[in-house]
């Protein structure tokens, strides 16, 4: 079974919000949602300059590899899932781009960043093809099938935040799952839709437990710890987990999915963050705010 090679970038544990994934099948690169951000306010207070460096050097490096790649995904219109800024739109000249819907079960504020993005960025027109990605199936290139979910909540059934589509590369039998935004997943149709494609790598943004009792009831996140559970027990021995985004803006992570953890030692399956599959330490930076300013109570 041919396995693709992965690089993760700017990922939360890596210091900026995104889940940039680039999957390099041997015969083409397709990278998923090539964007990072980081948050405007958090715990009342803006940016270190620390993560804007970082912030920086993670865009350095997706520009980089935007260049060098075939496909381009847009799982949804967050910002920290594309290249939005002013003077980004020459980084989709020539690609391939599958793209969420823009017309169909689409919240009002992504409808707006997708007209700015493929009309008034002329991204329509720059790229080699724009392809809807929802409830969609592709074969790109010998051997490499690329398969779309409907759309999912991003989070609990009925959000406010809209929908994002879920990636799914297989490569001669191997399949790679990116789960954008599902957080945890926190619906059980995403649960049941995962389970029922058992991927061999499983890419997925973990539960917000930052937002409990703040924007988030407890009983969400609690469907979204066991929905993560079901899916880790479900896997075949020998999967890999890389588990990030959401979660790792809660420096209590670990705990929080330890039933999750135990779970997967047990079974042999491998469950870690983004920046530890890539071989460095988490470096929460988003979480360490307080700390980085001199706030810390």
């Amino acid at each position: 079974m041919a396995k693709p090679r992965i690089r993760l970038i700017g990922f939360d544990s890596m210091g900026s919000r995104g889940m940039a994934t680039v999957v390099d099948t041997g015969s083409c690169k397709v990278f998923i949602d090539p964007g990072v951000s980081i948050a405007p306010r958090r715990y009342g207070l803006p940016p270190h300059p620390i993560e804007l460096e970082v912030l920086e050097k993670n865009l350095e490096m997706i520009h980089d590899e935007v260049l060098d790649s075939d496909v381009l995904v847009i799982s949804h219109y967050h910002r920290d899932h594309y290249l939005y800024r002013p003077g980004e739109e020459v980084y989709y000249r020539g690609k391939l781009l599958f793209v969420k819907d823009p017309g169909k079960m689409i919240n009002r504020s992504q409808a707006f960043r997708s007209y700015i993005l493929l009309k008034k960025m002329n991204v329509e027109a720059l790229a080699r093809e724009v392809r809807i990605a929802d409830n969609m199936e592709y074969f790109i290139d010998k051997g490499v099938r690329i398969v779309f979910s409907p759309p999912f909540p991003h989070g609990p059934e009925g959000t406010r935040l809209g929908y994002v589509v879920i990636t799914m590369i297989e490569v001669d039998g191997y399949r790679l799952m990116h789960a954008s935004d599902v957080q945890g997943p926190i619906s059980s149709r995403v649960r049941d839709y995962i389970i029922g494609l058992k991927p061999d790598l499983l890419i997925i943004s973990g539960p917000p437990t930052y937002f409990e009792g703040f924007k988030m009831d407890s009983g969400s996140i609690r469907a979204g710890l066991n929905n993560l559970k079901m899916i880790v027990e479900s896997l075949d021995r020998g999967s890999t987990i890389i588990i990030d985004h959401h979660l790792l803006r809660d420096l209590n992570y670990r705990n929080r999915i330890s039933d999750a953890l135990s779970t997967a030692e047990k079974r042999n399956i491998n469950m870690l963050t983004a920046a530890e599959y890539m071989g460095y330490k988490p470096n929460q930076l988003e979480a360490l705010r307080r700390k980085l300013w001199g706030r810390e109570q």
